[in-house]
């Protein structure tokens, strides 16, 4: 089964950093052979807090998602969030 990442953004204060991480971020996902499938800073809470940003990653598995997320490329984009957002970042198996 495929895994997946989500991000939840919930504030968002640096827009120069959060760029950063971005072309980090999608750089590092690549080199795990993941996609980005979605990002969006428009939508609609139906049920829940509110969010500024939601962003949807697929790799090919659920280990090859973890090992992305816990990569040393990875910590280092993540750096660029420090102070700039507040988000719930999981990864999950699915179809």
């Amino acid at each position: 089964m495929k895994g997946y990442w989500i991000a939840i953004y919930k504030e968002m204060n640096n827009m120069d950093n959060i760029k950063e991480y971005g072309l980090r971020a999608k750089a590092t996902v690549e080199k795990f052979s993941g996609k980005i499938l979605a990002r969006s800073d428009n939508s609609i809470t139906t049920e829940g807090e509110k969010s500024v940003r939601i962003s949807l990653a697929e790799f090919p598995d659920f280990d090859t998602a973890q090992k992305c997320y816990n990569s040393e490329d990875y910590k280092e984009a993540r750096k660029f969030l420090e102070g700039s957002v507040i988000r719930e970042h999981k990864i999950f198996e699915g179809m």
